[in-house]
């Protein structure tokens, strides 16, 4: 990891807690508001996959929109609660750990990125809520591109814009199926393995593994 040149970061799940809007509802939801926090996560995900194999692309707060309207019905969630998850959901609050870490890295001559499913105002947006807007020299998001991740279109948008090398970057992110695309691509990703889950077996296994951010500082 010496010749690292961008630390680039996922967001939703890596350093923002994408359960937090459910979590702050859960006395109208009650005891099922984490599973359909994982639901809609899960909804989510899956309608920004399909819609790169259709091309059919819409933008991220849409398919958040859609998703969420499957899980409410799916969980017979009453619709009045909709606006209200939605607006929880702008400012999403990090993980403990993040600002932190966030702050450490950032007197290093790193250059620290965002590089997110999000469309640029609502990733914005997170950054502002959370006060860190002084942190990253830049947020990509795949509406530069007008596909999701796993595309190798979407982990191109760095390397351009820095012209740096794939293997010049560390990559993080919670979610297996975006280290392993952004791995197989040609960055180091780091796994952020914050629920002790199994990696899954997409042709790439992260040489590092944390259980939160405060151990990336042990590794760069």
């Amino acid at each position: 990891m010496k010749n690292i040149k961008a630390i680039i970061f996922d967001a939703y799940g890596t350093l923002f807690d994408v359960n937090s809007a459910a979590e702050k509802c859960k006395d109208k939801i009650g005891d099922k508001w984490e599973g359909f926090a994982n639901y809609w996560r899960t909804t989510q995900l899956e309608y920004t996959w399909l819609r790169s194999l259709m091309k059919r692309h819409k933008n991220f707060w849409q398919v958040t929109e859609e998703s969420l309207d499957k899980s409410m019905k799916a969980y017979e969630i009453d619709s009045s609660m909709r606006n209200e998850l939605l607006d929880l959901y702008k400012i999403l609050s990090t993980f403990e750990e993040v600002p932190e870490v966030l702050k450490s890295l950032k007197e290093k001559n790193y250059k620290l990125a965002i590089l997110s499913n999000g469309t640029p105002s609502l990733l914005n947006q997170l950054v502002k809520s959370n006060n860190l807007e002084n942190i990253f020299d830049d947020i990509f998001s795949i509406e530069e591109v007008g596909v999701y991740k796993p595309d190798s279109k979407v982990y191109d948008i760095p390397i351009k814009k820095y012209n740096i090398k794939k293997n010049e970057v560390a990559f993080l992110s919670a979610n297996t199926w975006d280290v392993s695309g952004g791995g197989n691509y040609g960055y180091n990703s780091i796994w952020v393995n914050r629920n002790n889950n199994t990696f899954d077996n997409l042709d790439y296994v992260p040489k590092n593994q944390i259980k939160d951010l405060s151990k990336l500082l042990d590794i760069i």
